[in-house]
């Protein structure tokens, strides 16, 4: 079983080369489920009629990160639906629910997304033990995290933390593939970000003169998104229904 998890959508661009390119790359890469971070489809945060067009594109599970609820008129959606999570070490009072079970073939796959703490502007509980948590209570034969967190170091940790027991965590947020795709020790795929789906040619998927005089200080005006070198970042990993047996970086133009 082969299983693609795609990098932050940046913005429409993003969301407009997914629906030209995903379903082609679903069908070249045989995946049997695609998991696509949405957190910034918006630019900050998803609307419903953006992940309508997420899951028009052919995503099974859209995961968001800690722009989730920049855009309020997502909350009902994420009640409403399974098939779009936050991050579960988020409030429990907040809308929606933070893992969802898919049947894909002959497995039942837990996908959580969690957030992590480190440099990130939040208080969410401990992303390590609310894994250990959602393992002992979810019913699934294999076990998927989406770890939308700043520092290297917090997710490296978190991925040899879950080692053996995960069949993969791969890492969201910072919008920049890293190079260090593989398979741990005792058989989880990892990867520390996966990268994002939106303009190459950009700061993180906004246009480069506007991050520019953010970073100089100017005032600068309200971000937009990029549209030049439009690409899908991702990870894709085979699983034995328990643990992986293969891991590899994911890009198209």
């Amino acid at each position: 079983m082969k299983i693609l998890a795609i990098g932050d959508v940046c913005g429409r661009p993003g969301v407009d080369i997914l629906r030209s390119k995903l379903h082609h790359l679903k069908k070249t890469t045989g995946a049997d489920l695609v998991i696509v971070n949405g957190e910034n489809a918006c630019g900050r945060g998803i609307s419903p009629e953006l992940a309508d067009d997420i899951f028009q594109a052919d995503a099974d599970v859209i995961t968001l990160g800690n722009h989730s609820f920049a855009n309020r008129q997502i909350c009902d959606y994420l009640d409403e639906r399974k098939d779009i999570i936050r991050p579960s070490n988020l409030h429990p009072s907040l809308p929606g629910r933070g893992y969802t079970i898919v049947d894909a073939g002959a497995y039942r796959v837990c996908v959580v997304n969690l957030i992590g703490r480190l440099n990130m502007d939040f208080n969410a509980s401990c992303p390590f033990a609310e894994a250990d948590r959602i393992m002992k209570e979810a019913e699934a034969d294999l076990f998927v995290f989406d770890f939308h967190a700043e520092a290297t170091s917090e997710k490296r940790a978190f991925g040899f933390y879950l080692d053996g027991r995960a069949a993969a965590v791969y890492g969201t947020h910072t919008h920049i593939p890293t190079a260090d795709a593989c398979v741990l020790p005792k058989g989880t795929a990892y990867i520390t970000d996966v990268g994002m789906t939106g303009s190459i040619e950009s700061v993180i998927g906004i246009k480069a003169e506007q991050s520019i005089q953010y970073f100089r200080g100017y005032l600068a005006p309200r971000f937009e998104a990029s549209d030049k070198d439009c690409r899908i970042q991702g990870f894709l990993f085979e699983t034995d229904g328990r643990l992986a047996v293969s891991a590899e970086r994911v890009e198209i133009r």
